[in-house]
């Protein structure tokens, strides 16, 4: 490299360290997050209790996964049902009125039913007079409706949205597969969004990217006519990691920022192994990873919002944060988010 070059480089990088470590990057959304909230359904079931039935054992799932135990839905607690408990608790500690949400956006790919959407049915439990849909991106579908009701908040008609993580997997999981039954739980996640000015230095989306690979359709779905969700787990591992990186690399790109510039990573908790992998290749040090799977397993949309709500319970979330959160599901698409907290 010439000197001239070298100079260049410098140069370039003193820049992105005045923009980005010093926060006078204006967010392309100004947001706050006024509120999170969660909601599991009653039933632990852990490894030992799969391996009663199954050819597994706890050391094995914890081994390959970071998995030790899943929250089961039982009676009463439907897709709705779990989605409107993580909705109040969200709007309670944001201290927002139901009559105060304009829209509703709920990600989910196990609604409990095809119409209307469960985005209404929760508008009609809760009481709000708020328009509504469903997004239904699997495994990524949060991160989606986050970026959907981002960009909606910039409509004047709009000054406050409920978007909310909700699953249950269990619905469409086969009891007696090994590869499946040990991954996955139910949940829900819920966010309360309000418009914030776009300002240097003020909360909001700093970055975005959107993206995805159709050639992997069938290395995770529910196959027309089947009750049932399969997987190859080996393929998924492959596709899921790199999707992930790139998807955060070139959102960090957008504002030239790298992994050293983020504050907090909350990723899709898939596997503790696949976050692992992803932190590392983006040079995120661990100790700044969410890692939420141990006591959930893979709760699909829901399982970001769960891991921001129990991120920002243990102090491990504060505001001015630069957050990364990520994900990565069937379809296969991706989709991530770099964003400046404040609540």
């Amino acid at each position: 490299m010439t000197d001239t070059s070298t100079t260049r480089v410098a140069q370039l990088a003193a820049r992105r360290h005045t923009e980005i470590i010093s926060d006078r990057v204006v967010p392309c959304f100004g947001l706050r997050v006024a509120g999170l909230g969660a909601a599991v359904p009653r039933q632990r079931v852990t490894n030992h209790d799969l391996a009663q039935r199954l050819d597994t054992s706890d050391k094995w799932i914890v081994a390959r996964t970071g998995i030790s135990a899943r929250r089961i839905a039982g009676v009463g607690e439907s897709t709705v049902a779990l989605a409107c408990d993580a909705a109040r608790r969200a709007l309670g500690n944001a201290n927002v009125a139901p009559a105060d949400v304009d829209l509703v956006l709920v990600a989910t790919s196990t609604p409990d039913s095809a119409c209307p959407s469960t985005a209404s049915r929760v508008a009609a439990e809760l009481g709000l007079r708020a328009s509504g849909f469903d997004i239904n991106g699997a495994c990524t579908g949060f991160v989606h409706a986050f970026h959907t009701g981002a960009a909606l908040l910039a409509d004047p008609s709009i000054r406050t949205a409920l978007v909310i993580g909700a699953e249950r997997y269990s619905s469409i999981i086969d009891p007696n597969d090994r590869g499946t039954a040990i991954l996955f739980g139910d949940g829900a996640g819920a966010a309360v969004m309000t418009r914030a000015p776009a300002t240097p230095g003020g909360p909001g989306v700093l970055a975005t990217d959107l993206g995805g690979d159709p050639t992997g359709i069938a290395v995770i779905e529910v196959r027309p006519g089947s009750p049932y969700l399969t997987m190859d787990g080996p393929e998924l591992f492959r596709r899921a990691t790199r999707g992930l990186v790139a998807s955060a690399t070139a959102a960090l790109a957008r504002v030239g920022a790298t992994g050293a510039d983020v504050d907090l990573y909350v990723p899709h908790q898939a596997n503790a192994r696949i976050v692992s992998a992803a932190a590392g290749r983006l040079g995120i040090d661990e100790a700044k990873v969410v890692f939420d799977m141990a006591e959930r397993a893979n709760t699909s949309a829901a399982s970001i919002p769960l891991a921001l709500e129990a991120a920002q319970r243990s102090g491990q979330l504060t505001a001015g944060m630069r957050v990364l959160i990520s994900g990565v599901g069937a379809g296969l698409a991706w989709s991530t988010m770099y964003l400046r907290w404040d609540q």
